[in-house]
């Protein structure tokens, strides 16, 4: 299926793929690959669902498709299931607990206190390369702006930021050659990146305590409830999982996005004309064809049947999102980029049920503000190469690509 490789193949050959899995029997039984790391062993295969329908089904039963035993494919050691997946590897009732908690901060109150750190991070940003007529559009552009976005709602000191950006890029990257550290092995890269990141939000809750902050992680220290606190290690690992899913994920969305909107001049002029008024469909189909996260991995808790299929208890489930999104049942001629596709029931962040992404929200508000700012500034900024793409079975990553435009004077 998806492995590492699959997306250095040419696009359509991609599409070929996922075609051919929607057209065959509803769900495959795939062998799981020796995995080329050798602290990591192959397990005994998995269930890969691409239709729309039947990953709306997995997504809402919890209590049947668990998410405690791993969301990878591969399994991973134990100590770094939560640590690195925090609660998207969790089941009810830690994970009810943990979302109610940190839901704090992505509560109307947490995200309008945000609109104008949006706003003037993604303006900074866009004046920050406006003179130099080109730049790596995902280092330059769209990887900083969620990154910094995530670092100011809890929190985190503008000092930290390169530190920060580095170890999620080792979290996310690690079976990809340009991020795996030199000399090191798999454990001891992820354990090392993992620490940074720990020891930081570590420093940072000590600052927060007892301080009257408005910031997410001095609302969690200072929670007036001895049931709204999380200890040390609970929010270590939160940090990490927003640092690395709520950077990445939008990183990636607008990368695609810029990439959609080059190949599809027509599109890009439709958006223009009407900025705000077709944003909110624009958004979306940029995440449905991005589809930023490919997949998710449940484990079946008891013997059961999806879509005529038997599965055993303890059977692998992979929800395919990037497949869904083009379940040509659901959405007309899929592949097409269409700014003003109505309705768009996309899985980009995920399926419906207690694992929908809680920062769905701010991402669709970091991708609207981030091409306003382009379009209003950079009116013919374009990609001129194809996206370097990340080798990665689980993200549908970018690491680079170059973008051209005029240069402007922004001052």
């Amino acid at each position: 299926m998806m492995d590492a490789l699959f997306w250095l193949q040419p696009a359509d050959e991609c599409d070929a793929a996922i075609a051919r899995l929607h057209a065959e029997a509803p769900l495959d039984w795939f062998e799981e690959p020796l995995p080329e790391n050798p602290y990591l062993q192959a397990g005994p295969g998995y269930w890969c669902v691409t239709r729309h329908a039947d990953i709306a089904t997995v997504s809402r039963n919890s209590e049947i498709y668990s998410s405690a035993q791993g969301i990878t494919i591969t399994d991973t050691p134990t100590e770094f299931l939560e640590f690195f997946s925090s609660m998207i590897a969790m089941d009810d009732p830690r994970h009810a607990r943990l979302r109610r908690i940190v839901s704090k901060g992505f509560t109307p109150r947490m995200l309008g206190s945000l609109e104008d750190s949006v706003q003037n991070v993604a303006a900074a940003i866009v004046d920050e390369i406006a003179e130099k007529g080109e730049c790596d559009f995902v280092t330059d552009v769209a990887a900083a702006l969620p990154l910094k976005i995530v670092c100011d709602l809890m929190g985190v000191p503008d000092s930290a930021y390169e530190m920060v950006f580095a170890n999620t890029n080792i979290i996310l990257g690690i079976g990809d050659p340009e991020f795996a550290p030199e000399g090191v092995d798999f454990v001891t890269a992820l354990l090392n990146a993992g620490a940074d990141l720990a020891q930081l939000m570590g420093e940072v809750a000590d600052e927060k305590k007892g301080g009257d902050g408005r910031d997410l992680t001095s609302v969690l220290v200072n929670a007036e409830l001895e049931d709204d606190h999380l200890d040390q290690a609970d929010l270590a690992s939160f940090f990490v999982l927003l640092v690395v899913a709520g950077n990445e994920t939008t990183r990636n969305a607008i990368s695609w996005g810029l990439k959609y909107l080059t190949d599809n001049p027509d599109q890009r002029a439709v958006w223009a004309a009407d900025f705000e008024g077709i944003a909110p469909t624009a958004v979306d189909e940029i995440v449905r064809l991005a589809s930023p996260v490919t997949y998710m991995r449940r484990t079946a808790t008891e013997d059961t049947v999806l879509a005529g299929q038997e599965i055993s208890e303890g059977e692998k489930v992979a929800m395919f999102y990037l497949a869904a999104n083009r379940d040509p049942e659901v959405f007309d001629d899929p592949y097409r980029f269409d700014v003003r596709r109505a309705p768009n029931p996309q899985y980009g962040f995920g399926g419906p049920g207690p694992h929908f992404c809680l920062g769905a929200h701010l991402a669709r508000r970091e991708i609207t503000v981030m091409f306003r700012e382009l379009f209003r500034k950079l009116p013919d900024i374009r990609a001129i190469e194809d996206p370097d793409p990340l080798q990665s079975p689980f993200i549908h990553g970018v690491k680079h690509m170059m973008a051209e435009f005029t240069p402007a004077r922004t001052s």
